[in-house]
């Protein structure tokens, strides 16, 4: 059913409190990547207005290959910082840098291995007897050491992943590192047909993914501030799903114009395929749901795996749950017939 642009607006006025303050507050929010599809809940809620009918003026701060916003979140340069997983997140707690997981927008972590159809690599359990396996650095040193421990996968078949889908394609028999909402895209695009996908998220790696973190101190002293901001990201994840996103769009083309409409599009249309933002506990939860048995269990994975000693990684500090799990967007999402 089409909706006018009247009902849209006012749904989310309806949702969207009203704060008796005369200046927004400002916030710098750093995403760690270039903008796309994946960024699309922050945008929709910046060009659509929510952040500003939730008291903020918000800036998003893109991420990029020659851009580390990470370590400007704990010197104070940043607010809010947008990260990959729960990894970076232990690795904090760890090293005593003081900044907490607030909500975390995908119930999956998009990471996936795809390979070509016709090979043998329609079951996950194949994989691990490809002869090649192009992995980027980061990936070899964290998700790979969880596939050799729980899946049986041989450090015999690595090479380095460069970003470049040139070796894949060119190889049959290959299987590749790739984001599930974005490289399957560009396979299409490039070599003309549908690779096989494998989420490992579907096969236990239990992280959540697209993680907000804060300061410590912000969570401690400005509890509301968080509050506001986690809530207007969480309408705009919803909106930007099941609602119009052509400024949010728009937003990211201008921020990003190696990117295309057909892409941002196909992107979303994987999201929601897989799962990837709107699932499992974000159905009874609202977008952005987390607990601690869930985070523990992947923790606890990672130690199976060699990556963190036992004790090391305090998970009280990881995350606050005090922000999510309010079904905040619910009744926004079945009012635009998301499902």
């Amino acid at each position: 059913m089409k909706r006018s642009p009247w009902l849209l607006a006012a749904l989310l006025a309806a949702a969207a409190p009203a704060w008796a303050q005369d200046t927004p507050d400002k916030v710098v929010f750093a995403t760690n990547w270039k903008a796309q599809a994946a960024h699309g809940g922050f945008y929709q809620a910046l060009a659509d207005g929510t952040y500003r009918r939730f008291g903020l003026d918000v800036t998003i701060q893109p991420g990029g290959p020659q851009v580390n916003n990470r370590p400007l979140l704990p010197a104070g340069r940043i607010d809010f910082l947008m990260t990959g997983n729960l990894l970076h997140s232990f690795d904090n707690v760890r090293n005593g840098v003081p900044t907490v997981v607030v909500a975390a927008m995908f119930q999956k972590d998009p990471q996936a291995l795809i390979a070509h159809p016709g090979q043998g690599f329609e079951r996950f359990e194949a994989l691990k007897n490809a002869p090649l396996a192009l992995i980027a650095k980061d990936g070899q040193f964290s998700w790979w050491q969880w596939l050799k421990v729980k899946h049986g996968f041989r450090d015999e078949a690595l090479k380095p992943y460069n970003y470049n889908l040139g070796p894949f394609l060119a190889n049959p028999k290959a299987v590749q590192q790739g984001y599930s909402v974005a490289e399957p895209i560009y396979v299409k695009k490039q070599g003309g047909f549908e690779p096989v996908v494998h989420l490992l998220a579907d096969h236990g790696f239990s992280t959540y993914s697209t993680l907000i973190e804060a300061r410590a101190d912000t969570v401690k002293n400005r509890p509301a501030l968080v509050q506001r901001f986690v809530d207007a990201s969480i309408l705009g994840w919803v909106n930007y799903l099941y609602g119009k996103r052509a400024a949010a769009n728009a937003a990211m083309l201008k921020a990003n114009p190696e990117m295309s409409e057909a892409e941002l599009e196909a992107s979303v249309a994987l999201m929601k395929q897989q799962g990837i933002v709107d699932s499992g506990e974000a159905l009874a939860g609202g977008i952005g749901a987390m607990n601690a048995a869930r985070i523990a269990d992947f923790h606890a994975q990672m130690v199976e795996a060699g990556l963190y000693r036992p004790g090391e990684v305090d998970l009280s500090k990881v995350a606050s749950f005090q922000f999510v799990n309010k079904k905040v967007g619910l009744d926004v999402k079945a009012k635009l017939g998301g499902k």
